[in-house]
């Protein structure tokens, strides 16, 4: 961690702000610097950040999870991979963990590489790969499917439950609550800013990509107060090192070549038009929803549990009852507690007990 200007410090402190102004981070890693360099105490006392849905863990739907263990229970020489934080998870009946514990063959893995090179080893047996995550990790499991058409493995299967951010963004901004989003820099370096900019035109919201030094969050944060207080309705790019303005081309393509836009459940957001990425027919021996004939139905969420409440802004994690109490990163309830970038996680690590 670089050293913060203390210049930059009291000019975000002392920032003369005219009216309340609440804003969203949508980024799991912003949402943990954020708290982990305790940056809300040098907020001005006008101005709240709230966290949103960039936790692509906690916005995989428990009907995510029901496949999952549905793949690895009920299907003979299926093994099913995913990321560790998925693991944990609560689905309708039981987690991941759950499920292997009663012998289902489930592996937690770094990346959709290793689940290919299974395919390649074990060729008796259906590998089946969760791909969770938005356009960061979306390319990775593009490649993996040409990668396995390249490499004649038949084994190999897909069940995509990957999310795009921009049209929940539209949601969220359509629901005019919000002064502002600071947008998350890994997604970014694939989606670039015209995406953001669609957004802030049509809803007149401004909208700042970050880096994620402490540095980088106070600067962006300085502009997006600015545009909000001016009226700006503008995307900007703050993140310079890192953001190209058109994004990856190549990422992008392997997504459109691969994948196709489609309806999909988020948690809390619900039925999100456009947002989720399904396997196109030219590689549909590879999507395990088809191999497997799934259905993706949505299931109830876990009682008492305020995630959704908390991936919309809605409240803060220390608002929901089951937070610090029966709810904890030892014992987690919901997917915010659980993930390693869910606010729940954040605020009870770094001081999430008491009030901003």
């Amino acid at each position: 961690m670089r050293a913060i200007p203390l210049k930059l410090i009291e000019d975000l402190r002392n920032l003369n702000v005219s009216r309340p102004l609440r804003f969203m981070e949508v980024c799991g890693t912003h949402t943990v610097n954020i708290c982990r360099f305790g940056l809300r105490s040098i907020f001005p006392k006008n101005v709240e950040l709230r966290s949103g849905p960039g936790c692509p863990v906690c916005v995989t739907p428990a009907s995510a999870i029901k496949i999952g263990v549905d793949l690895a229970l009920s299907f003979e020489k299926t093994i099913v991979l995913t990321y560790g934080d998925m693991m944990k998870v609560p689905g309708p009946t039981m987690t991941l963990a759950d499920a292997k514990a009663r012998g289902g063959r489930i592996l937690s893995v770094y990346s959709v590489v290793e689940a290919i090179d299974l395919a390649e080893k074990e060729r008796d047996f259906k590998i089946v790969f969760l791909g969770v995550g938005f356009e960061t990790t979306a390319p990775s499991s593009a490649w993996a499917i040409k990668e396995a058409k390249r490499r004649n493995l038949k084994n190999f299967f897909l069940a995509s439950f990957h999310k795009l951010i921009p049209p929940a963004l539209e949601i969220l901004a359509s629901e005019r609550t919000l002064d502002g989003f600071l947008c998350p820099g890994h997604v970014s370096t694939i989606i670039g800013l015209k995406p953001y900019e669609e957004i802030s035109k049509r809803h007149k919201i401004p909208c700042v990509i970050s880096g994620f030094e402490a540095e980088d969050i106070i600067i962006a944060m300085l502009k997006l107060i600015e545009m909000a207080e001016k009226k700006e309705y503008m995307a900007f790019n703050a993140y310079k090192r890192a953001v190209k303005e058109k994004g990856n081309i190549k990422a992008q393509e392997l997504l459109k070549e691969v994948f196709e836009e489609e309806d999909t459940e988020w948690r809390g957001l619900g039925i999100i038009p456009k947002s989720g990425l399904k396997i196109k027919e030219e590689f549909s021996d590879f999507d395990a929803k088809i191999a497997f004939k799934i259905k993706d139905e949505s299931v109830k969420d876990i009682p008492g549990c305020k995630c959704g409440e908390v991936l919309k802004g809605q409240i803060y994690p220390y608002e929901c009852p089951l937070f610090g109490n029966s709810c904890t990163p030892e014992q987690p309830v919901g997917p915010c507690m659980i993930s390693s970038e869910g606010s729940c996680a954040a605020y009870y690590r770094y001081g999430g007990l008491i009030e901003p």
